[in-house]
């Protein structure tokens, strides 16, 4: 057996060793060095909550190690008691602290799960900013729908302003992650989720995809720049100036560019109106009426009107077709209790 003195001295230097580079690459987790509100509540979240933890660990290697140090088989001096089996003062310590740890972190939380609510809008004087995010094969589209303008693996937004992000997918179930900013959250086909996120310093921040997705996944990760008022409306006026339009063929072709190295930036100057509708509608099936907001199946309703009246059909025809569009609340709600929940999976 190797003496535990020559065990420690072989494990010494690399256990240094393994902190060295521990510490040396601390700056470079995102999660720990957070630029906005979000992030700066996530952190403090996660250091609380493993300290409570600790309280527990911590305690439990140090008797581990003493026990079996002090009990070894070479110690005739320790105390030898075959028959003991239970110490009420053991018992009450062993099940009092846990519980009491436990107790807090829930109240814990169950405060921040709502405070930091990624649906839940910030709280500012400040105008805040919505930007539509698509992921597709493999890149991410932004839609900045009150400037009327459109980017590709870029965002830029004013410093300490709320952002305001309209979330889908029209392709496989992606993740929207800028670790800088804070929460994480799902993009998914025929659905719309939302978060909340802000800036409070300047600085060009990495965002990513951070679920697998298909072979262009690693390639899949863009740039968010946190720039001053002056620089985000220069920036708009840049991207104006572009010649380039995303509407529904260009968003078509777009999405069958299915990139496995990185897609560069791309600027388009304007965008179809309620094109980010479009794409959620697109993928609704007979599915519209389940959690999903009625505009986007009046949008789907009303192209498919024009489509058909573009092929030559009655104006009549067109209008009935979109007057059903706009009364799919009552026609598909009919129908839910009967087979629709199978369908839907619920």
């Amino acid at each position: 057996m190797i003496p535990l003195k020559t065990l420690g001295c072989w494990l010494r230097p690399g256990l240094q060793l393994a902190l060295l580079v521990m510490l040396t690459g601390c700056d470079a987790v995102a999660i720990l060095s957070p630029k906005g509100q979000i992030g700066q509540d996530e952190k403090t979240l996660l250091i609380t909550a493993t300290v409570l933890m600790l309280l527990v660990v911590i305690p439990v290697i140090i008797m581990t190690l003493t026990f079996a140090w002090k009990y070894r088989a070479s110690n005739t001096k320790a105390r030898y008691e075959p028959k003991w089996s239970h110490s009420t003062a053991i018992e009450v310590v062993v099940w009092s602290i846990p519980c009491m740890i436990v107790l807090v972190l829930a109240v814990l939380t169950w405060r921040s799960s709502h405070a930091l609510d990624p649906y839940k809008p910030l709280e500012s004087d400040v105008k805040p900013v919505t930007i539509q995010a698509i992921s597709l094969d493999w890149k991410w589209l932004f839609i900045y729908p009150e400037e009327k303008i459109a980017v590709v693996n870029e965002i830029k937004f004013p410093v300490n302003t709320p952002l305001n992000f309209e979330i889908t997918s029209d392709t496989v179930m992606n993740a929207f992650f800028i670790p800088h900013l804070g929460s994480m959250i799902y993009s998914m086909a025929a659905m719309e989720t939302k978060l909340h996120l802000i800036a409070n310093e300047t600085g060009e921040f990495p965002g990513m995809s951070s679920h697998y997705s298909g072979a262009g996944f690693a390639k899949m990760h863009f740039t968010a720049y946190s720039v001053t008022d002056a620089q985000y409306r220069q920036w708009l006026d840049q991207v104006r100036a572009g010649e380039q339009t995303l509407d529904k063929t260009s968003f078509k072709a777009l999405g069958e560019a299915k990139n496995s190295e990185w897609y560069p930036v791309t600027y388009f100057g304007k965008v179809e109106e309620n094109l980010f509708d479009w794409v959620i509608a697109k993928h609704m099936g007979d599915n519209k009426h389940y959690g999903m907001k009625h505009s986007h199946a009046g949008a789907a309703a009303a192209d498919a009107a024009s489509h058909e009246a573009h092929e030559g059909h009655a104006p009549s025809e067109a209008h009935d077709s979109k007057e059903s569009g706009e009364n799919l609340d009552a026609t598909e709600h009919e129908h839910a209790g009967h087979a629709g929940h199978a369908g839907s999976g619920e």
